[in-house]
């Protein structure tokens, strides 16, 4: 045996690995999420803070993320994954007991809420440890010519995860744990896979070794220090400015179809789960159409696809906001984001392309950060569809509306150069690697 082919074995299993990291992040993030409305409404929580569960985590993710980065140049990628792996199995073990003792009533509704929000921030905190070590994992050991093909396969754990997530979870609603057990199985899923990394993942990194980074005040925050002016940049913020306001609006978007399939139907919340969670399935499925098979199929650029995308989006939302029935919700949920599947990979493209080599960093740090943060307005539109039902998605539509406008209008945004089409779907495919599972 060459040494060649040992080194590509070694690789491809790694590779395997961290492909099953990848989708028992993204099946417990994704999962947790089509269950939450049913837990809410099961155990008394206002509907407005159950989408505020993931809102501490994700502002923890926005601010731990850069730190994690730095501390995989300085002590392996390998523990780091394995620190993000014990994250997210203790927040969701942890979850677990929350929401059985809310389920069996042990604690007041506003006690459970509190706790939920605690286990969950634990990811956030870290959690966020294993995508940077991750990415920087599989960089180290693929050529450039390579790295295309083997971030994008990765990517698709992500992709693979988001279906299948939200169509297991019910599996798991069982008699003893109930809404809990997708939690549960979620947690030991994750354990199962850090047990794996711990003993069969190669790490060949030796800490110290002279190349890494040199610190930087403020735990490398992307708003502080050196990071603060990539954010003021011309260049780059008007790409940030959309990607954030289109991420809030899927997150929004996302986070309130469960209540309105529940009322939609006027079924209890468990018998509704199946319902919800075909339609977040079709969803995520319209999602990976575009993002694996149109815009390869029809080389779309960041120009075409900001500009497609917010009006796909934009139909998606009204067609939701005055559905007359459980099939239309779903049918419009699916247009959406199919629309949100061009659009994201839109604006990251275009504003990868929109700097230099040297930014390319602070520019996926800047991406990553509007990520995570937009899950923290979401609860302001779950709390308008309680006043309103309808008013959450027209506002949607209203802001994707205006981003079409400025996508067309912006000097930036109507300029950006085109790239390739491979690359930009292996970019959105990463980009939604974020800390809401969206």
């Amino acid at each position: 045996m060459t040494g060649d082919t040992q080194d590509g074995r070694t690789n491809r299993r790694a590779f395997a690995i961290l492909f099953g990291v990848s989708v028992a992040t993204a099946l417990g993030n994704t999962g947790m999420l089509s269950v939450l409305p049913a837990i809410g409404r099961e155990i008394g929580i206002p509907d407005a803070l159950v989408a505020g569960i993931f809102s501490l985590s994700a502002v923890l993710w926005a601010v731990t993320s850069p730190f994690w980065a730095r501390q995989s140049d300085l002590r392996g990628r390998k523990p780091l994954i394995m620190l993000g792996l014990a994250g997210f199995a203790v927040s969701m073990t942890l979850c677990a007991i929350v929401v059985s003792a809310g389920l069996h009533h042990l604690a007041p509704p506003m006690v459970i809420f509190v706790l939920f929000l605690l286990a969950r921030a634990l990811f956030g905190g870290f959690g966020s440890a294993a995508n940077p070590a991750t990415q920087a994992y599989l960089a180290e050991r693929t050529s450039r010519e390579e790295r295309t093909q083997t971030m994008a396969s990765l990517a698709g754990a992500f992709g693979l995860g988001t279906v299948v997530g939200p169509l297991l979870a019910p599996l798991f609603v069982l008699p003893g744990v109930g809404l809990a057990g997708p939690m549960v199985a979620f947690a030991a899923l994750a354990a199962g896979m850090l047990v794996v990394v711990h003993r069969g993942l190669p790490e060949n990194f030796t800490p110290g070794r002279g190349d890494t980074p040199p610190r930087r005040r403020g735990m490398g925050l992307p708003w502080r220090g050196e990071g603060a002016a990539l954010w003021k940049d011309p260049r780059l913020k008007p790409f940030l400015i959309y990607g954030f306001l289109v991420a809030t609006c899927q997150t929004a978007q996302t986070q309130t179809l469960g209540f309105l399939i529940i009322d939609k139907l006027g079924l209890s919340p468990i018998k509704a789960q199946g319902f919800i969670t075909l339609a977040m399935a079709a969803g995520a499925v319209a999602g990976l159409l575009a993002q694996w098979g149109l815009i390869r199929m029809f080389r779309m650029g960041p120009r075409e696809l900001m500009r497609w995308g917010v009006a796909a989006a934009a139909l998606g939302n009204i067609v939701v906001a005055f559905a007359p029935d459980y099939a239309a919700v779903a049918i419009g949920y699916a247009i959406a984001s199919l629309g949100y599947g061009f659009a994201r990979p839109g604006f990251t493209a275009g504003a990868s392309l929109s700097v230099e080599a040297k930014d390319q960093a602070g520019a996926a740090g800047a991406i990553a950060a509007i990520n995570g943060l937009n899950v923290v307005v979401a609860p302001l539109f779950v709390l308008l569809y309680e006043q309103i039902g309808w008013a959450p998605f027209v506002l949607n539509t209203v802001i994707l509306l205006a981003m079409l406008v400025y996508a067309m209008r912006q000097v930036m945004l109507r300029s950006v150069n085109q790239g390739d089409a491979d690359k930009e779907a292996t970019i959105a495919g990463l980009e939604r690697s974020d800390e809401g599972g969206v």
